[in-house]
């Protein structure tokens, strides 16, 4: 956050040089350093501790300033120290670092570096006191084992009603997943999971800003080389037979190994102007085309024009109206396109981009300069969404399984649709108050192979959340939030398939002809933050509690399948009293409650000088 100076959030009729997006764009906006002194601060809490440096690089000017400033940060968790104190088996381990350079070369020409990075290692340990919940987790979560980094440049130079922007930029991450049935074992007849993959992207971007009279205007090109590598096993499910050896459902193992590497090439142009007296109409309109070397219609630009137009028009000094409509564009994710049948040919060359098709319309009352309320209607079709060939399930249905989502042949046949009304209050700091409202009604829904919408993985009906801070006297601030959701749909266990699987996979197998028809209760959650800050003349501290959940609500999720265990942990219940089967036929099934209500109290410190 020390790097931050603006977000914004465009859940519709973005700009048209943002690529590769179908629902919204979320811009980040970084501070230079500070050109004329050296400070920093040092940040502590319950999970980690970070730290960041800024000041200016070189000589100064006249005007005591540096043409060249620099911000780097760094931040180390020790959350893994503290569940290993709590005796809880996973272990989150992460470090991440950014910096950013800033350089004017000339009154007209600015260059910019910037990168950032991350290191995470992701285990799970035998805790000394085991539970059944801390068994069902030691055997279903994988270790994993990540690093990525971007790094790139951008080169801004000045022209007459405008500017020149030129970026290049490299973003490359690696993954190592690995889960054996039981949790512990790494004998390789066990594996369940394995992925070793690696993702490269490099980008160059070229755009022109400026105006010509009433008019503003953009346009530019972008190309981009990827390369991506995988080799990856993941067994779903055992076979499931009868009691005379026949097969009621054949197992499912998935195993290949890929690398690709193809170009991706896009253009853009945006035209804004204002209209009537006053400027009280302001039309917006822009056309993007996006291309690929490696899709069967990737060349074909005609089949990604995405034109979109936007109007806001004041009804009132302080009312508007805004409305945008607007076609966007996704190309599939890499997972996707370098997927290999058991031939070692690439199963979906034929997939075609997501498109998205937008209409939205509001008003926008904006009684005071801090002050602004928004209600919009919005309506969001999507065509080409990839549908599994093996379960015939939409892609978006499929939940969070992070692991495997993608790694199979699909086909471009789902359709889907997002619509709902939002309001949206948001007051900026003034004097003592700051808040933010919002309030969502909505439904997400997807078809699968059968050309039937059915709920999707994120359809919780409503979301809402409130954000509240109050500064008082002698540096004592308050901060409040609180959010709540509607419950999502989830998928009933296969039981029959489920017992067959558990011990070789170690997870239940989902009921995919009951594709979330059940619900999770709501969520809910409330958290407050106290700061007390101490200034000097250099240097200022500022002390803080952090509360999540503070009321101690008890959220619902899916549970847990397992089989109930000896009261020693050396192995299984049976029905029979023998040995457990491989098939899982004498278990003794059991769903264990995944529901916690848990409280995570921080209390920290920031140090700036």
């Amino acid at each position: 956050m020390s790097f931050i100076e603006d977000v914004t959030l465009s859940t519709s009729a973005f700009n048209a040089r943002y690529d590769n997006s179908l629902s919204s764009v979320l811009q980040f906006r970084q501070r230079d350093g500070n050109p004329e002194r050296l400070q920093g601060n040092l940040r502590t809490s319950g999970t980690e501790v970070a730290g960041t440096l800024e000041g200016p690089l070189g000589r100064k000017d006249s005007s005591g300033t540096a043409r060249t400033t620099f911000l780097l940060s760094a931040r180390r968790s020790y959350l893994q120290l503290l569940f290993k104190v709590l005796d809880l088996p996973i272990r989150p381990d992460y470090y991440d670092f950014q910096y950013k350079i800033t350089s004017k070369l000339s009154p007209k020409t600015t260059l910019t570096t910037l990168g950032l990075g991350a290191i995470d290692n992701f285990r799970v340990e035998v805790p000394s006191q085991t539970t059944p919940e801390k068994e069902v987790t030691i055997r279903n979560t994988p270790a994993l084992q990540q690093w990525n980094y971007t790094v790139g440049l951008n080169l801004r130079h000045l022209i007459r009603k405008g500017f020149v922007n030129v970026a290049l930029s490299r973003t490359q991450q690696y993954n190592k997943v690995d889960l054996f049935a039981g949790g512990r074992s790494t004998d390789e007849t066990q594996r369940v999971l394995l992925t070793r993959s690696g993702e490269a992207e490099t980008k160059l971007r070229a755009d022109v800003n400026g105006t010509a009279g009433r008019w503003q205007y953009s346009y530019g090109l972008m190309a981009q080389y990827v390369q991506y590598d995988n080799r990856f096993f993941r067994r779903l499910r055992r076979p499931v037979v009868d009691g005379q050896g026949n097969v009621l459902q054949p197992g499912v193992d998935v195993r290949f190994q890929t690398a690709v590497d193809f170009a991706r090439f896009g253009a853009f142009g945006q035209l804004t102007r204002s209209f009537l007296s006053g400027d009280r109409l302001t039309l917006s309109a822009g056309l993007r085309t996006d291309g690929n070397s490696l899709t069967t219609e990737g060349r074909d630009l005609g089949r990604t024009l995405s034109p979109r137009i936007s109007l806001s028009y004041a009804l009132l000094p302080t009312v508007n109206f805004n409305a945008s409509v607007g076609r966007y564009y996704k190309i599939a994710p890499n997972t996707i396109l370098g997927f290999r049948d058991s031939l070692g040919n690439l199963a979906n060359q034929a997939t075609r981009y997501i498109r998205s098709d937008h209409y939205v319309a509001g008003l926008e009352w904006l009684p005071a300069p801090a002050t602004r309320f928004t209600l919009e209607g919005f309506y969001k079709k999507y065509h080409n969404y990839p549908v599994s060939a093996r379960d015939g399930i939409s892609l978006a249905n499929l939940g969070g399984d992070f692991a495997a989502l993608g790694n199979e042949a699909v086909t471009s046949t789902g359709q889907g649709q997002a619509y709902g009304v939002e309001f949206f209050f948001q007051q900026k700091f003034t004097k003592k108050v700051f808040a933010v409202v919002s309030l969502t009604a909505f439904r997400s829904e997807f078809t699968g192979r059968d050309g039937a919408y059915v709920p999707s993985a994120w359809d919780t009906r409503y979301l809402a959340s409130a954000l509240l801070g109050r500064r008082f006297g002698r540096g004592w601030e308050l901060g409040l939030k609180y959010r709540t959701a509607g419950g999502a749909p989830y998928t009933p266990f296969n039981l029959a398939a489920s017992r067959a699987s558990y011990l070789t996979t170690g997870a239940p197998v989902l009921d995919y002809s009951r594709l979330n028809t059940e619900r999770l209760g709501s969520f809910q959650q409330f958290d407050f933050r106290l700061d007390k800050r101490l200034n000097w003349r250099r240097f200022s501290l500022d002390l803080f509690l952090d509360v999540q959940n503070a009321f101690v609500i008890k959220n619902p999720s899916v549970g847990n399948y397992s089989f109930q265990r000896l009261p020693d942990n050396s192995g299984y219940v049976t029905s029979d009293g023998q040995p457990i089967r491989a098939d899982g036929s004498n278990a003794v099934p059991l769903l264990l409650e995944n529901s916690s209500a848990l409280v995570v109290p921080t209390v920290g410190f920031i140090f700036e000088f």
